[in-house]
Formats: C-alpha cells, structure tokens, sequence
C-alpha cells in the first residue's frame, strides 16, 4: 500500500473522544472528569498520526515537544519511551497534557485537520505522562555542575519550567516560593476536578530529584530582595512571580461580604482544600444562588467549583455572546453539561446587600452587540430601561488579574510598561538589570499555562548563555 493511500486512510480514521465521568455524577464531586485513555485508544489514536517529514504541529508548541516522536512510541506500544522523549523538552508533560489549550496550538497545526479532525495530541500527552509516571521508571540524571547558582522567585509553571531547563544544564537551582507549597496556579488556582494536585506535586518532586532546590513560606519583597540575592552568592535571578492581582469592576456592592475574587475563591477551595470543610478548616459559604462575572477558563472554573460546594443555580454573567466567550470550548461544553446556567448580553451594575452587610441579589443590564472594538469583537451596547434583579448569595468576580507589585516596587532599576509588568528582551527575556531575567505572565500579563512555561525555558536558555558568558 503506497504511503499517499495509507494517509487518505488515516484522515478518515475517526478521533477519539476522551473518556469522561457522567455530568450529573461529576457535578457533585471533585474528582477529575476525564479519565484517559485506555491503551489500545491510545495506540489507535497515536497510529493516525502522519509522521510529517515537516511536522506543523511542533511549531504551535511554545515548548517545542518532540510530538511525532513520541506520538510514534505509543504506537508502537512502548509507551514508557514515549513518556522519557516528552520530558526531553517538557518538564510537566502530565500538566500540559490536561491544562493546555492544544485545540489553538499543536492540533491547530496537525494536517489532519485540514479536512478531518486533528489528532488528539494533548490526550497522548496527558497519556504517557501518567503511564511514566505509574511505572516508577521516569529516569534522572544529573548532569556535571558548571558551578553557577540561579534564584528563581516563584514556583508556578514559569518558575518550574525554568528550574527543569537549568538543572538540566547543570546550574544549582533555588526556587522561591511565596506560599506554603510549589506550583503556583497550578496549585492555588485550577481545581482539582481539571488537575489533581497529587499529579502536579509528582511532577514538582521530580524536579527536586533533578537537585532543584524549593524554599516555601519566602516572600521576596519584603524578607529579601532581587538585590540581595544577587549580593548573596547567586549568580542570575529569574522572575516569574506571575499574574495574581485581581481585577474588581468597581460597581456598588463590591465590598459586601460573599463578594469573592475568583483567586480568592479558588485559592480557598483548591490550596487550602475548602471543598473538603470540616477536614480542612478552610470554609467557603456560597448558599444557593452563585453569580460569576466574566467567560474565560478562570469564570468557568469558579462557576464549577461553586456547583460543586452545593450550590443550586450557578450563572455565567458576561455582557458578549456565547461566540465571544474566551473559555476554551471543552470547558464551555462541560459547565453546560453540568447545568452552569449561561447569562449572556447581560452586564452587572450593582451588587445589592441585606442590613447584614450580606449579598442579597445582583443588577445587572441587558446588552446587544454593536460594531466590533479595537479587538475585533462586536461591542457590547446597553439597552436603556432593561435593569433588572438576581437573587442572589454570592458574587465570583472573574474579569482577570494583574502582577503583584510587591517585587517590582522593591527592585529599583526594574523597567515596567504601564500596566506594571517587567520589559524584558522577547529573544532572551533578560530584563533592564543585569543578570536578572523574568518571563510568564509577570511580562506578558495572565496567558496560559503552557506559555509561561514557553518562556520559563527561553528564560533559562538567555541564563545559561549569560552564564556561560555568551
């Protein structure tokens, strides 16, 4: 059979779907909805890969994985294989496999995709990562030390990414950690339910068995600055303190007990394990009707989460269409799935309160779409006289975040644009100070996952070179 008719075959070769838990048993408990692949799935959707002489799908990578390569090892069977050749550039394969937004990267390049469905990259991922890691086998090897120390203020995927990068290179890697565990938004912000945080500590206790070195409970800024660290024996620092500011819309109300940011919200529920009140003496009260204002993957994560917690009706607030929504399309399908009630053209105005001081209901106005703004989409226009009244008992706001300026402010010397994120060099992300580089959202403003890590490694490849003297 000549290679063209075996691809024609292979581009009518079905994808296959992701085994999930049922929405209306999933609703109810924080236990990861989907559930992998089974190993003759994986090796039936690795065997429609192409094998491209010129993979596409690598360029829409920001780590640039080796994905042919290991897409080839699990059809070939030898899924641990495929596990070692996705760390070669993939520090939190088992991560990314669940968190990234593949749809709009790799497998937006796949060529299968041009006439059929591409191949479903991120669910390999996500599948040799967890068989490497059920085996027990993931090897570790340290490489000669080059006798250079790196501080990295922040253990989020940025952080993570670099430190892997680094070890790898044979640089002593510390990592500062403002909270009491490593793992930053992996950790405090995305549930459970998407990420089980067993899977990420697995993944951060490899990177401490590459010798990177994890001080928790340390917040730079105030016991220690950039300064210091650089008059203390390290020879480079990289910044990846990332994006965890909130934004408020500054409407009436927004100061009523059961208003929440959804990194408030979030942080109680996933870091300091709310969901698992009284275990945990953690509690978050969110009583019967939930609001959620905004439509990105945070929005959705917070309205599930409240669903989750017991609440009766969840509603997706946004002042756009479903069409404008920037979640990612699986978790738009999976909150309406769980019954996550959609608000739509719908902008809230005022959060109104009982003698108490307790949220009671929400005002919002009614919207349609006028000529698309600066950003292409169709502004929102209010519709006078359409104000009207939600019961409601708590308010998620989740309209995005900003950097923490407790770093910045207390590096002098640091160039900030106007928002308050770091300029650094886009090639080597090297920053206005020498020896001091910074990469993730702290630069680029709150993105994904997978992007900071993107330039969390650019980061540790302009820091080998600035050590090495290049």
């Amino acid at each position: 059979m000549t290679e063209k008719v075996e691809n024609t075959k292979k581009v009518k070769i079905p994808r296959h779907d992701m085994p999930c838990q049922e929405p209306q048993v999933r609703a109810r408990n924080f236990e990861e909805v989907a559930l992998g692949y089974a190993q003759e799935t994986a090796i039936e959707e690795a065997k429609r890969c192409l094998q491209c002489k010129n993979p596409k799908c690598v360029t829409g990578c920001p780590v640039s994985v080796l994905i042919p390569e290991f897409i080839k090892k699990i059809a070939e069977g030898d899924f641990q294989e495929a596990g070692n050749v996705l760390k070669v550039k993939n520090s939190l394969p088992a991560v990314c496999g669940r968190v990234c937004p593949q749809e709009a990267q790799c497998e937006s390049k796949c060529i299968l995709g041009i006439k059929g469905e591409s191949v479903a990259i991120g669910r390999l991922e996500r599948f040799a990562a967890d068989f490497g890691m059920q085996s027990g086998k993931s090897e570790v090897v340290k490489p000669q030390s080059s006798g250079k120390r790196v501080a990295i203020i922040g253990a989020g995927p940025a952080g993570l990414a670099c430190a892997g990068d680094l070890a790898k290179d044979g640089h002593a890697v510390t990592i500062f950690e403002a909270l009491h565990v490593a793992g930053g938004v992996l950790m405090y912000g995305i549930p459970q339910f998407r990420l089980p945080k067993e899977i990420v500590q697995t993944e951060i206790d490899n990177l401490k068995q590459m010798g990177v070195e994890i001080l928790t409970n340390q917040v730079v800024g105030k016991i220690t600055s950039v300064d210091e660290l650089m008059e203390n024996g390290y020879d480079s620092v990289f910044i990846g303190t990332g994006a965890g500011l909130p934004y408020f819309m500054d409407i009436p109300g927004e100061n009523l007990n059961g208003v929440y940011s959804a990194n408030e919200f979030l942080t109680r529920t996933n870091l300091m394990k709310g969901y698992k009140f009284p275990e945990y003496a953690t509690p978050v009260k969110v009583g019967k009707n939930v609001a959620v204002l905004g439509a990105g993957n945070v929005a959705m994560d917070s309205a599930r989460t409240a669903l989750r917690l017991g609440a009766e009706n969840v509603y997706i607030i946004y002042r756009r269409s479903r069409d404008e929504m920037p979640a990612r399309k699986e978790e738009l399908e999976h909150a309406e799935e769980e019954g996550i009630q959609f608000r739509l053209l719908t902008n809230p105005v005022a959060i109104e309160g009982d003698e108490r001081g307790w949220v009671k209901s929400l005002t919002c106005l009614r919207y349609e779409l006028g000529e698309p703004d600066a950003s292409g989409r169709r502004a929102p226009v209010a519709i006078k006289g359409s104000e009207f009244e939600i019961p409601m008992d708590t308010v998620v706001v989740a309209i995005g975040q900003g950097p923490n300026p407790l770093v910045t402010t207390s590096t002098p010397g640091l160039e900030l644009n106007k928002r308050g994120n770091i300029v650094a060099d886009p090639d080597t992300l090297v920053t206005s100070k020498p020896g001091v580089f910074a990469g993730g959202d702290i630069v680029t403003g709150a993105a994904t996952v997978i992007l900071a890590m993107g330039a969390g490694k650019k980061a540790a490849a302009g820091i080998d070179q600035y050590l090495k003297g290049k």
